[in-house]
């Protein structure tokens, strides 16, 4: 009886350690399937080796680093410019008030570079991390050319224009007539921008849809910005010529910014002093370190005012191409006249204009009628002269007046020539010519 009693007792004592186990192993392997459940796919692999790693004696993957790229601050924003975007646009899709952007077009006034977004550009914006305002924007045009508008008071922004040098490299772009001009050059290298400032340059010396034939050749020696091995887009043509059977026409930048045939004779036609008729007095003059009244810190004033009663004919200071009619919030009513490569007039709170965009004009021909539009005091015409890329005094700056290299510059322009042809002469040997610094400052595309 006690031997049974105790052999029944010892059974159901291995039973129950039996169903211990089997419960334990039960709850492990449940927290085992629960666990690698909620690991990553990276841990799981860690934790089984595969067969071949195995076999190949190799008992633990050690992980790899995971590089975790920190997000943008919250408070600072870009904008990658696309075709039709427009200022009033992109600040509301950013939330950020209107304004700050017209203070930041009050600022602009005296560049007006906000008139012409084009896709390339970029504009960052910062905002203050407590109040959210906007405390800087910065334009990107191309990597030699940055705007930045810092916000100076509650109500007012001050630019400043940051231009990167970098490296310019010298080409030559040769090719011959096969149809037009312009689509010619193009398909020799040339962007339509040169190619067409090349037709505005040789407009009075040959008509590009006439006397040009098949065959024609042409040369170009062209000097291209770089920036850490990057195109900017800027470039500069320093000798050209075209020559067919009949004629041969050339043209080489000189120092003094204009170009000249291999004679020394200038090819840049002449421009007016004023961009009126009669006498009208200067009311603001040129002064670009002009102090802003309310805030006193540096306001540049880039042009030269001329009172004068509202209607008064406005003419081109010479021939051009309408580049910009606007109506600015501060500017007003203004247009803009590219004069070749290297010089622009603007004309600013016109109250009509007389010419559209895109439309070429003559020296002395009427595009405008002066008025009292945009952030204006009075009935005045402001007035402004760039010279390669900067505004100049257009009423003491230096102008084009067809003249001739001067006798002391003669034996430096030859040496130019000489150098310029024997490129154009040897195109394949001196296809890339120089790198350094670029001789001038001109900062846009001929």
């Amino acid at each position: 009886m006690n031997a049974n009693w105790t052999s029944t007792v010892k059974e159901k004592r291995r039973k129950q350690r039996r169903n211990r186990r089997l419960l334990l192993c039960t709850v492990l392997l449940l927290l085992a399937v629960t666990i690698r459940a909620f690991l990553p796919e990276t841990s799981q692999q860690d934790v089984e080796p595969s067969s071949e790693q195995i076999s190949a004696g190799i008992e633990e993957i050690p992980a790899q680093p995971v590089v975790v790229t920190p997000p943008p601050p919250d408070n600072i924003f870009t904008h990658d410019i696309a075709a039709g975007d427009n200022l009033s646009a992109i600040f509301d899709s950013l939330l950020i008030n209107q304004q700050s952007m017209l203070h930041i077009l009050a600022a602009d006034e005296q560049l007006l570079a906000l008139d012409v977004l084009r896709p390339g550009n970029r504009l960052t914006f910062t905002l203050n991390k407590t109040t959210r305002l906007l405390d800087k924007m910065e334009l990107f045009i191309h990597p030699g050319k940055q705007v930045v508008y810092q916000r100076v008071d509650s109500d007012h922004f001050e630019y400043q224009e940051i231009d990167v040098p970098g490296t310019w490299q010298e080409q030559i772009v040769s090719g011959s007539i096969e149809g037009s001009f312009i689509l010619s050059a193009i398909n020799a290298g040339l962007s339509e921008q040169e190619a067409a400032n090349i037709t505005d340059l040789f407009e009075g010396q040959l008509n590009f849809s006439r006397d040009l034939r098949a065959g024609d050749q042409f040369q170009v020696v062209r000097s291209q910005q770089f920036i850490d091995d990057e195109k900017t887009g800027q470039s500069q043509l320093l000798g050209i010529r075209i020559s067919g059977k009949r004629y041969q026409l050339d043209g080489f930048l000189f120092d003094d910014g204009n170009y000249y045939d291999h004679n020394g004779e200038s090819l840049a036609r002449a421009f007016r002093r004023y961009p009126f008729l009669g006498k009208y007095r200067i009311s603001s003059p040129f002064n670009p370190r002009r102090r802003h009244p309310i805030t006193k810190r540096i306001s540049p004033h880039n042009g030269t005012d001329f009172a004068m009663p509202s209607g008064t004919p406005v003419l081109a200071a010479g021939d051009g191409v309408i580049t910009r009619i606007k109506n600015h919030p501060y500017a007003g009513k203004y247009v803009e006249i590219q004069h070749g490569k290297n010089y622009k007039t603007r004309y600013l709170h016109l109250s009509r204009f007389k010419v559209k965009r895109g439309q070429r004009v003559k020296r002395g021909q009427k595009i405008a009628l002066s008025g009292n539009t945009g952030r204006s005091t009075g009935p005045h015409l402001h007035y402004e002269l760039h010279i390669k890329g900067r505004v100049v005094n257009a009423v003491r700056a230096k102008i084009p007046m067809a003249a001739s290299i001067p006798k002391e510059k003669r034996d430096a322009f030859r040496a130019k020539v000489d150098q310029l042809t024997a490129l154009m002469e040897h195109p394949k040997q001196n296809q890339i010519a120089h790198v350094g610094e670029k001789e001038s400052d001109t900062t846009e595309s001929m």
